[in-house]
């Protein structure tokens, strides 16, 4: 039985701090568990969670990750419980799917999800090499809040 999830695979980043944020938009966060600067997380797209991500958009960035990057991830950051990272023998293993590059295109596809596979939900990334453009604008004005076109770029920067 084949389950779609989602539209599209988007790949949310926390780019601002916790300093001066308001409760509300604290708690969507905590909800995309966005809790910490430099963390990413997976989210299939729908009405809810369009609205939190522009709820939250003056402190995270989003936008449509591929299977290249996302595998590139996964092998990096991705970790298991205890700390143990992801490897190939792990996922052929444990999961329906041969390798990392197979199952990050069945996660952008809508097939699977990165909890079932048991690798942690938060990808902790690394601080973008050359740095954010602005944190304190948007795409649109230049700077690295919002809903990006980009966003493989940066998150290969920060792996």
């Amino acid at each position: 039985m084949r389950i779609i999830l989602g539209d599209k695979m988007i790949a949310a980043l926390r780019v601002r701090g916790r300093t001066g944020v308001k409760r509300d938009i604290q708690e969507t966060m905590s909800m995309l568990n966005l809790t910490r600067i430099n963390h990413m997380v997976l989210i299939h797209t729908n009405p809810s969670y369009d609205g939190m991500l522009k709820k939250a958009k003056d402190y995270i960035t989003w936008g449509d990750v591929d299977a290249e990057t996302l595998s590139a991830i996964i092998a990096k950051r991705g970790r298991l419980p205890g700390d143990a990272k992801v490897t190939d023998e792990y996922v052929k293993d444990n999961t329906d799917y041969s390798s990392i590059e197979d199952l990050a295109k069945a996660i952008v596809e809508g097939e699977a999800k990165v909890e079932d596979a048991g690798i942690k939900p938060v990808f902790r990334l690394h601080p973008p090499r050359k740095g954010y453009e602005s944190t304190k604008k948007s795409f649109k004005e230049g700077g690295s809040l919002g809903k990006r076109e980009n966003i493989n770029e940066l998150v290969t920067k920060m792996i």
